[in-house]
Order: structure tokens, then sequence, then C-alpha cells
């Protein structure tokens, strides 16, 4: 009969992290991310607590993650530990352990509820090198239409989806000789990402593809519809 696998203690204190990827490290996967992360635990010493099972792993969990290649302010995780600690003092030793350009901000003791359901929308800046007046006249007929098709392709094959309707706010400043597109986005499934509401805006403006754009989330988080603005995750 087979041994059965040791029962592990839940945590017994969680906590949620913000953290931002920055430079050159907006090109780091979401599986090399979570590598470095929890190399970054061990050398930090955080009292980790584990899954149970035969093969344990710490408890993290993450929510919302940016698209390789996107920079951010505003990433999120959970961790659950083996025993209390104060949360500056963590902030500050796994920001330590980190490579410059994943740079921890702000780690808060986790509320009652998940934390991916407060992660409803988010504020995005897209540099372009491009005349502004060009992408404001895509812009325009973009946010003139109740539907924009565009296509992606995902781990199930080419798919087709709406990248209209998942924006709420889209607005274009001129910016260093281009263009800078403040957009905000609802988070939908599948999932509207900022690349698509480019290819939306050349698909219905003939908007030039001027190879990669800077592209940097500043904000996610709860949605107030009324006002149209993103909460703190974080905060009660």
């Amino acid at each position: 009969m087979r041994e059965q696998p040791e029962q592990q203690a839940p945590p017994v204190q969680r906590l949620r992290v913000r953290y931002a990827k920055r430079g050159r490290l907006r090109f780091t996967s979401h599986r090399d991310f979570s590598r470095a992360f929890e190399r970054a635990l061990v050398r930090a010493r955080i009292p980790m607590a584990y899954s149970s099972g035969f093969n344990p792993h710490p408890r993290i969990s993450y929510a919302g993650a940016s698209p390789t290649g996107a920079a951010s302010e505003a990433e999120y995780l959970e961790i659950g530990l083996a025993e209390n600690v104060d949360p500056v003092r963590l902030a500050a030793d796994l920001d330590q352990a980190l490579p410059d350009g994943l740079d921890v901000l702000e780690v808060v003791a986790a509320m009652p509820g998940n934390l991916a359901d407060r992660l409803e929308a988010s504020r995005w800046q897209i540099d372009l090198p491009q005349p502004v007046e060009a992408v404001r006249a895509a812009a325009e007929l973009f946010l003139g239409r109740e539907t924009v098709i565009v296509e992606r392709m995902t781990k199930k094959g080419l798919r087709s989806f709406d990248s209209r309707s998942a924006v709420l706010a889209l607005e274009v400043t001129p910016y260093a000789g281009g263009a800078r597109v403040a957009v905000v986005l609802r988070h939908t499934e599948p999932a509207v990402r900022p690349d698509d509401v480019l290819t939306g805006l050349r698909g219905v403006g003939g908007l030039a593809d001027s190879g990669a754009p800077l592209v940097t989330r500043l904000a996610q988080g709860p949605l107030d519809e009324a006002r149209g603005t993103i909460g703190d995750p974080l905060s009660g």
C-alpha cells in the first residue's frame, strides 16, 4: 500500500503583494517570474506554508498577470505563511532578494475573499511612435463601433473575439514625438489585452504597424461602474 503524504498545516497568515515589472524585466514570462519569486522567497528566508500531497509547493496564488513584454506597476499575488511576520519587513527583504526590475511595492494582510475577484479592470498606457493625429482618428473610428472583431493565437488555436466591448475609456495625447494611448479595459473572458486594442485600431482606422509599442499597466483593481475608476484591490 502506498504511503500517504504528510498533511501540511494551514497557513497562519496570508499576505497580499503588489509588485512591478520594469525595464528589460518586462519581457519576463509568468513562468520565469514565478521561478524567480520562489527563489527570492528562499533567499529572504520567508517562512512559507506548503501545500499537502506528494509534491508540496509554497502557497502562492497569482492573480491577473500581465502579458509578456508589458511593463507593469500593478501586479498582484498572495502568499500563505507558516508564521506571523511584519508585512513591512517582509516587503523590504523580498524586494532585496528579487532582481532589479522586479520590485516589491507593497505588502498587506489579506482581507477575506478572493484576490482575483477584486481585479475587475486595468488601466494601461501605450506609447506609439506614430503621428498623434493618425492615432486619434483611428481611436474615434474604434470608439464609434459597437463591436471590433480581432483575432489572436491562443493555446487553443486562432480565436476571434470582440475587442471593443472591453474598452471602458480610451484617450490619445501627444508624447515624445508620437502618441500615448490611455485605455481602461474591463477584465473579460477571453481577456482583451492592449495589443488586441491596437489590432482593432489598425483594423478600423488603417493605423500602420510601426513595431513593438511600449505598454505599461498602471493600475488594476475593483471597478467603480458609476465613476469609471479603478480602486485599490489591497484596501478595504
